[in-house]
């Protein structure tokens, strides 16, 4: 292909060269899986026309119904399942200042939630400018929800609470604990009105091989995909917090 940087020794372009070859294969396959994701048949009906908590455009706690999460002419909805309140096995730090610093370390947000959201908050107008919603849904009610947005800076993504409904039970962001899980879920709008699941993150509920997380969301996480260009790759997961929490805080050493 004749690409070549300065200095660089023959070693380098030839371990370069084979890891095109391996880089160009990953590529054809992420293409087969999105045709795939796309031409999965209908998905089940939702259960109801679920009620969410939400914060309207005057500022003041109102209801939203999920059917009126699409907006006129669009046909696709994502919708992450926030955990707010973060899982009770998680024991890393919580906020230290904002409006959740003085709640109970269980109740507060998940950090790892928190970086991916930040990191999806300046995404959100360009992916509905391609005609998809996206909104967030936690378990946690509304007003917290909402003051840790406006904390975080958060003007683009739609916040939403299930505090009074079963969607997350129902679509697996909660389970028979009442635990919170991180899955992120899609939904359509067919020509008869009838909302339907296309696709979820089951990846989440596979076993992962020896070190490796989850990676449902793998491919839509920017921060870890840039941090796996690195030669330091990602951090461990018990360092995201000081991704999410204190992103000015001088980095540790990363491993893989």
């Amino acid at each position: 292909m004749g690409v070549r940087f300065p200095n660089e020794s023959p070693q380098y372009r030839q371990a370069r060269d084979r890891l095109l070859q391996r880089e160009a294969a990953l590529r054809r396959e992420m293409e087969a899986v999105a045709a795939e994701i796309r031409a999965l048949p209908p998905g089940g009906p939702i259960r109801e026309d679920y009620e969410f908590d939400h914060i309207d455009a005057e500022g003041a706690p109102a209801k939203v119904r999920l059917s009126e999460l699409f907006r006129p002419g669009t046909e696709t909805l994502i919708l992450y399942h926030y955990m707010f309140p973060r899982h009770h096995s998680d024991d890393r730090r919580g906020p230290t200042s904002g409006p959740m610093a003085g709640l109970p370390l269980k109740d507060g947000p998940c950090p790892s939630c928190t970086a991916l959201l930040d990191n999806w908050e300046g995404a959100v107008p360009h992916v509905e400018g391609f005609g998809v919603n996206i909104a967030a849904v936690a378990k946690a009610p509304i007003e917290q929800v909402a003051a840790f947005a406006a904390h975080r800076g958060w003007r683009n993504l739609k916040l939403l609470s299930a505090a009074n409904n079963s969607f997350k039970r129902d679509y697996h962001g909660e389970d028979e604990d009442g635990q919170q899980v991180p899955i992120l879920t899609v939904f359509h709008k067919g020509g008869d009105g009838i909302v339907r699941l296309s696709w979820a993150s089951e990846l989440l509920f596979m076993p992962s091989e020896e070190g490796q997380d989850p990676r449902h969301v793998g491919t839509v996480e920017p921060m870890w995909t840039l941090l796996d260009l690195t030669p330091g790759g990602r951090p461990n997961a018990d360092e995201q917090i000081e991704d999410a929490y204190y992103p000015t805080k001088a980095p540790g050493r990363h491993t893989a």
